[in-house]
């Protein structure tokens, strides 16, 4: 019997290869996005899990009271680990303390890269599941040792053993190769780690650390635990609450109030966003958010195959009457149409697996993943065909049922119609379609908006030309007005200044600030720069008050420029003049400078200080002489940089490059989302072509007779696309609302945000009409125009 229905269903398909081909190519795209989706999610829900102690490997975090608002922070004092280890040993198997995934100068020979990597406590190479290439897990027992990943290895030594080779970090220490670890895993944490360094290198390397009053006081560190066997996370994490707040010496730094707690692996990925000291979720939303939309595409697939179906129904209702009347059953025909649908989503599955091998290398690019099919599992393809075999049952549910209620008497008389009232189901569906693609419309033109909206944000100093440099070595800022000169004398740039961190990003924020009127209470923490003297002019400054930094003034050295936030902040009616005392010294303000957005482009500027500082070279920032061309000007600084720091590679980067990635997470949402929503429109229209083909044939006769009348063809074309203007207007009608409430709920997330308007809505609707309209009006005057002889002619 099995074998007889799908030989009917495959003839049946075969006889109608219009309606076949555009419900497989439907089904296909329906189930191509699915498993795309799927792949996607699949790789974020599995995040870490590489790790063999995912379920026990946790993150030392800290909820501070900082300006009167709690956050929380990953970085933590140097003898953090230490101390939870002392106290609480027994509850862990592991506490170890890290450095940051920082680039540092690695040399061998000849051989000079900048690479990403860790200063690790040793037994790292146990908590984490690394597997050994070359040499062993104790390497970094040894204080001048260093493990390589595969790729580092492979680019310093080649083919060529690695082992006990010897190269020098920073051109500071030499370190000696015990041993190659695989690359890690694309999704994890710890993704482009290149080497581990011992963690008493990096105290050996920066002896300031040993020397601090108040170690507890500073955070600059990460802290990684493994749990012991049997312990509660919950409990273990309550009970290090206090570890930090009974430490600390100062009474300025208690008034944060810091409260220490455990973050597990599981949620550093898709849970790694706090608010106001809870966790409010991430990435997470980014999972639900396609999930839905791979369902709600299927789901329009499955519509067009059950629209289709049921349209047809008068076709097939003389082969349903007469199987009935030659004594089959209800469930028998059920499991013929059945069959048919399962056929087509196996078809469709076929070819659904094409489209996503031909498409992922550009879905990896856009969504930044190394997705690959699977094309050696077992399970995969057990899902694949279990998830085709669903697929099929689901769009062939309706069409199933309805075609197998037929009743044989009426049929076979000839007394069967289906009557207006038939069509509403199929309508229904139609609005839903319609409705799903006009929401995704919608919400794909916000996602735009809201990142053009923050990338029009006044940003408070002149990114063009500006290059900036991470330094790993002295040797620039020993020379750096040796350097800058030299520079300006070549006409190469404008301007050259050294900073503690980037225009982009906040790498040292200070507390311990006083002023007129202060809340004695108040616990602040503020984000302080060093710089030095030229880093107004490098950047562009925007003055609101004051002046800037000058060598002409001797007290400049101890004088703060703030920005417009502070200005806010401080609530001073004067600024200007007023002295803030910070580590006991006294600052004067000297200038007021519009927000610089450093941080988040979607969130306010924090108050934010500038000082000058002879000790800062982390950041040298290059304003590049416009007037002089860019390439042969980043030449001429290449080479002054090679002469007087040869020991370090030259790289840089471009500040509105730098800038630019801060919409990535944004931009990568709204292209996909935009990649969605038009394969929904085409699959939608696919179903639109095919209903309105069917409704061309179904009303031959009729077009026929209002032509011999004297109808005119566009009289013909308004009759035929009527239906399916009102169809899509009533889409319209419901995906507004429902638009209006997710996209306002996704805008809300962004304390700066653009607004809902109401031309998003009106061409969202007008551009699904026009859509509709050119798909319909294709087979509209194609009946329109057909001799009505032709069709008459049975009569």
């Amino acid at each position: 019997m099995l074998k007889n229905y799908l030989l009917v269903a495959f003839r049946t398909l075969l006889k109608n290869k219009g309606f076949s081909f555009i419900n497989i190519i439907g089904l296909s795209i329906g189930m191509a996005v699915a498993l795309l989706i799927s792949l996607w999610m699949w790789d974020e829900l599995t995040y870490d899990r590489y790790h063999e102690n995912y379920d026990r490997i946790a993150q030392v975090w800290q909820h501070n009271l900082y300006n009167g608002v709690r956050t929380s922070q990953v970085s933590n004092p140097y003898l953090m680990g230490e101390e939870i280890r002392n106290l609480f040993g027994s509850d862990f198997k592991y506490v170890l303390q890290a450095s940051w995934n920082l680039p540092h100068i690695l040399t061998h020979g000849d051989k000079m890269f900048n690479k990403s990597g860790y200063y690790f406590e040793p037994e790292v190479t146990d908590m984490l599941t690394l597997h050994m290439l070359k040499g062993t897990r104790e390497g970094l027992k040894d204080p001048h040792s260093i493990l390589l990943s595969e790729s580092v290895a492979k680019a310093f030594f080649g083919d060529a053993d690695p082992l006990g080779q010897l190269m020098r970090i920073d051109n500071q220490a030499d370190v000696k190769v015990t041993g190659v670890y695989e690359d890690l895993p694309h999704n994890t944490f710890f993704r482009g780690m290149g080497y581990l360094l011992p963690w008493e290198l990096y105290l050996i390397s920066n002896p300031w650390i040993k020397k601090m009053d108040d170690p507890w006081g500073s955070n600059f560190t990460q802290t990684f635990v493994q749990l012991a066997e049997g312990a509660d996370l919950e409990k273990v994490s309550a009970k290090i609450i206090n570890v930090k707040l009974n430490k600390l010496k100062d009474e300025e730094n208690r008034k944060y109030k810091p409260e220490v707690f455990l973050h597990p692996m599981s949620k550093w990925h898709l849970y790694a966003e706090f608010k106001n000291g809870k966790n409010v979720g991430g990435r997470i939303e980014f999972v639900y958010l396609f999930g839905t939309i791979g369902v709600f595409v299927l789901l329009l697939a499955c519509i067009n195959f059950m629209n289709l179906s049921t349209a047809r129904s008068e076709k097939r209702a003389k082969e349903v009457g007469i199987r009935k009347s030659v004594g089959s059953l209800r469930w028998q025909l059920v499991g013929q149409f059945f069959s048919e649908s399962i056929l087509v989503s196996l078809f469709s599955l076929t070819i659904a697996v094409l489209l996503v091998q031909l498409t992922l290398p550009f879905f990896n690019t856009v969504a930044d993943k190394k997705l690959s099919m699977p094309w050696g599992s077992i399970s995969f393809w057990g899902i694949g065909i279990l998830f085709s075999v669903f697929t099929g049952l689901v769009a062939g549910s309706y069409p199933s049922f309805y075609l197998s209620s037929f009743q044989p008497v009426k049929v076979l008389k000839g007394t069967f119609r289906t009557g207006r009232l038939a069509s509403l189901p199929r309508q229904v569906l139609v609005v839903i379609q319609f409705a799903v693609s006009v929401t995704l419309i919608i919400g794909t033109i916000v996602v735009f908006r809201q990142i053009e909206y923050a990338k029009n944000r006044p940003v408070g100093y002149d990114r063009s030309s500006l290059i900036q440099i991470s330094m790993s070595t002295n040797d620039i800022h020993q020379k750096f007005e040796t350097v800058r000169n030299e520079l300006k004398t070549a006409g190469a740039v404008e301007e050259m200044a050294e900073s503690g961190s980037p225009p982009t990003q906040v790498w040292n924020s200070n507390g311990g600030f006083t002023w007129k009127g202060k809340d004695p209470s108040l616990a602040i923490d503020f984000p302080n720069n060093g710089v030095t003297y030229e880093y107004g002019k490098t950047v562009g400054w925007q003055f609101k008050a004051g002046r800037d930094f000058s060598r002409d003034h001797a007290t400049d050295s101890l004088a703060f420029v703030m920005n417009e936030s502070m200005e806010k902040f401080l609530g001073l009616e004067n600024p200007i003049g007023e002295v803030l005392t910070w580590d006991k010294r006294p600052f004067t303000i000297i200038g007021i400078i519009k927000d610089m957005v450093v941080e988040s482009p979607y969130e306010p500027v924090r108050p934010s200080l500038f000082h000058i500082s002879k000790d800062e070279g982390n950041v040298v920032l290059i304003k590049l002489n416009k007037t002089t061309d860019a390439h042969q000007a980043i030449r001429t600084v290449e080479n002054v940089f090679k002469k007087y720091s040869p020991s370090a590679p030259f790289e840089y980067t471009f500040v509105d490059e730098d800038y630019a990635r801060k919409f990535g997470d944004e931009e990568r949402v709204g292209k996909l989302a935009s990649f969605f929503a038009s394969l929904s429109v085409l699959i939608s229209c696919l179903g639109i072509f095919g209903l309105a083909s069917f409704v061309a044939e179904q009303r031959t006769k009729e077009i026929g007779v209002r032509k011999v009348m004297g109808a005119s063809v566009f009289a013909l074309w308004q009759m035929l696309s009527r239906d399916f203007v009102v169809l899509v207007f009533l889409s319209f009608i419901i995906s507004m609302p429902l638009s209006y409430y997710f996209m306002n709920n996704w805008l809300s997330q962004y304390e700066y945000h653009t607004n809902l308007v109401w031309w998003i809505f009106i061409a969202s609707g007008l551009g699904a009409l026009i859509i509709t309209l050119s798909t319909v009006s294709y087979q509209s005057i194609k009946a329109a125009l057909i001799n009505p002889v032709k069709s008459l002619r049975s009569e």
